[in-house]
């Protein structure tokens, strides 16, 4: 009785606008990985959705329902997947919880929030990236000379501020230094480059120096003026093979994209360099593919060309994640954007920490069992 006078008042609230949030907390599966979700009103170009964050131990998904389809998945949560559910309102707030025997109490309180927010879905989150403020957006095409963003530059612009949020995050649990030494590897046009460096010594205040590798001269040029036309003074690039490169010091080593085996040789240098910070998201993974046979009873689904691709990438990929443990890194390996942008989507993000004492043994049974003699990034180790 009690959660349906709460889902009453969450659809009153819908039809007369006076919804201002829902959040709903303490899952009632121990172990279970969905934490909590937080939902807000928006409109879109096909009508008024809830947009729900459900947020995992590991990463945030973002779905949007249907007002109508919104309320039934609610309904279904409540007392099943989630023990509390807060509904903010402009005119009250309403408390649902339930005991461990699944009886619910229903609490009513005054309104926290005068005023419902901003149901614009483009304000939906905060960049950590000004489009009016970054000048080297306007020469890379993602903004006009107003400095607002161009149609054709939003999605490029959210793939860069989902970057700069993942590498804020990631800093904010090791030690980046004062004046830390940053390298791209495979730098590109420098879109990611350029952001970096405009968040931590503008946005952050600190005193670092980025240097972008990248094979194509005419590329490096372009960054190169770039960065003397806007005074991005310590962001430099080079036009040289990352395998040429040794620098003297790493404190954080990127590479985005590189190509099969450059993939290993970034991470590599990053070891050996003892950066504090190693972040890749890797393409293409022929090095173990052309190696691979399979010697377990997944063997009879390996026999199709796109799964064998597959298993080979999470092969790769989980073999470089055990590698980086190995040597003294605690990782993290996630979806960077939507595939939507990019089918090579995977990161993995390293932080020096205390690694796994059996990360080598594992390597060895995944190599058995999949039939593969070596990883190109335990060679280069």
């Amino acid at each position: 009785m009690e959660a349906e006078t709460f889902i009453q008042h969450l659809k009153r609230s819908l039809e007369d606008q006076t919804f201002v949030k829902l959040t709903l907390s303490k899952p009632s599966q121990k172990g279970g990985t969905l934490r909590n979700v937080f939902a807000r009103l928006i409109q879109l170009k096909e009508g008024w959705v809830l947009s729900f964050t459900l947020r995992y131990t590991t990463r945030d998904e973002v779905k949007n329902h249907p007002l109508s389809e919104a309320i039934t998945l609610v309904d279904l949560w409540l007392g099943d997947e989630f023990l509390n559910a807060d509904l903010f309102t402009t005119a009250q707030d309403y408390s649902l919880q339930y005991n461990r025997k699944r009886k619910a109490r229903l609490f009513v309180k005054k309104p926290s929030h005068v005023q419902a927010p901003t149901k614009e879905h483009d304000k939906q989150k905060q960049r950590l990236i000004d489009p009016k403020s970054a000048k080297y957006l306007h020469p890379m095409g993602i903004t006009g000379q107003d400095g607002k963003l161009l149609k054709t530059g939003q999605k490029k612009f959210r793939q860069i501020n989902k970057y700069i949020e993942i590498i804020d995050s990631l800093i904010e649990q090791g030690e980046l230094g004062p004046t830390p030494h940053l390298v791209d590897m495979g730098s590109g046009k420098g879109y990611l480059t350029f952001a970096l460096y405009d968040h931590l010594v503008n946005n952050r205040k600190i005193q670092a120096s980025i240097t972008g590798i990248e094979l194509r001269p005419k590329l490096v040029d372009f960054c190169n003026q770039l960065a003397e036309d806007i005074g991005f003074d310590r962001l430099k690039f080079l036009a040289m093979d990352i395998e040429e490169y040794q620098p003297e010091k790493i404190d954080m080593l990127i590479a985005l994209h590189a190509c099969d085996i450059a993939t290993d040789i970034a991470i590599a240098k990053g070891i050996k360099a003892q950066s504090s910070f190693i972040v890749v998201a890797p393409c293409c993974h022929k090095q173990i593919r052309k190696q691979m046979k399979c010697q377990t009873a997944l063997q009879s689904v390996l026999r199709h060309g796109i799964m064998e691709e597959r298993q080979a990438e999470l092969v790769t990929d989980g073999i470089r994640s055990l590698l980086l443990e190995a040597n003294g890194y605690k990782t993290k390996v996630f979806e960077f954007i939507s595939t939507e942008h990019t089918p090579k989507n995977v990161m993995i993000t390293a932080t020096q920490g205390t690694g796994r004492e059996d990360a080598l043994a594992q390597i060895d049974q995944i190599k058995k069992d999949f039939g593969i003699d070596y990883h190109y990034l335990e060679k280069l180790l």
